[in-house]
């Protein structure tokens, strides 16, 4: 499985997330350029120049036709995908870190630092199913659950031991993957909140996400910049792990960044995967038809333990 490198951006990478349909990745990195590339070739398509600062996050509706930035210049911008027109300029109090289009493509949300005057600071925001709720996710490990129109709380989860710094639906929307800094990921049923699964890993996880075609769960991350003492990716753990869903048991380690990966997606056909790192690159991996074939074999008795 030899990846193609997307080399684009000339600062760390933020985000990373393919459209609906697969066909397109869009990027967004410190440089302050989010890109657009096909997914199938790697090719860079263009880019949105507009901002004055980092991006942080990027969401682009489910008819792929609109596209929302985040970014440290306290805007969040719309854009028109195929032109790269901006529609819309929103000035915040500080820089903003996420946005979510809702499923009608109609609603953006995004989140700034000074975001609702909290004493501790908000991560993540997203849209729940449906748009009747909106997802908060804290550095303090807590997820909370507003009403979209009262923005009263609804729900307080203690969901991690650290900040949490990605969450990812899967393709029924049913359960919810969390990733955080104290090295789990955790899946919740979004119905009840019952923690279902942790996969524990070996350092800081800044991403996370489904495998829309099979039981899989993709994780990544790395140790801090400032912890490394080499460039050495091994000594760095920049790999994406894979875990098994059921099973809870990391089974496969896909290596090549050299820093911390800060984003992950998966194609929604799940033929592909991407991941973007603190390196400035995206990698983006085809699945070998060994993967895409691959069954689930059920973990082999430990001896002893058939009558």
């Amino acid at each position: 499985m030899r990846p193609i490198l997307l080399k684009g951006h000339e600062r760390s990478i933020t985000c990373v997330i393919y459209n609906r349909d697969g066909d397109l990745i869009f990027t967004s990195a410190k440089d302050g350029r989010p890109t657009l590339w096909l997914s199938e070739s790697g090719e860079r398509v263009g880019t949105y120049e507009l901002h004055n600062g980092a991006v942080w996050h990027l969401d682009v509706s489910w008819d792929s036709k609109l596209l929302v930035s985040g970014s440290a210049d306290m805007h969040a911008k719309v854009w028109d995908v195929e032109t790269g027109a901006e529609l819309a300029s929103f000035e915040h109090s500080g820089p903003v870190r996420s946005c979510s289009f809702d499923e009608s493509g109609r609603r953006a949300l995004t989140m700034c630092d000074a975001f609702g005057g909290l004493d501790v600071k908000c991560q993540i925001v997203r849209w729940m199913p449906l748009g009747k709720a909106i997802l908060c996710a804290f550095e303090d490990g807590q997820i909370k659950i507003h009403d979209s129109l009262s923005f009263e709380e609804i729900k307080c989860v203690p969901a991690h031991d650290s900040k949490i710094q990605c969450v990812s639906f899967n393709l029924t929307q049913t359960m919810l993957l969390t990733a955080s800094a104290d090295q789990t990921c955790k899946m919740w049923d979004l119905h009840d909140w019952t923690e279902l699964k942790m996969f524990r890993s070996d350092r800081p996880l800044n991403a996370c996400v489904f495998s829309p075609t099979k039981e899989h769960v993709l994780v990544g991350g790395g140790q801090d910049a400032m912890s490394v003492t080499t460039t050495s990716g091994r000594q760095g753990k920049f790999e994406t792990q894979f875990f098994h869903l059921a099973y809870e048991e990391e089974f496969g380690r896909v290596k090549g960044h050299f820093g911390p990966i800060n984003a992950l997606a998966i194609a929604p056909d799940g033929k592909s995967f991407c991941s973007g790192a603190e390196d400035g690159y995206i990698r983006l991996h085809h699945f070998d038809a060994d993967y895409v074939d691959m069954g689930d074999p059920v973990p082999e008795d430990e001896p002893g333990s058939a009558e």
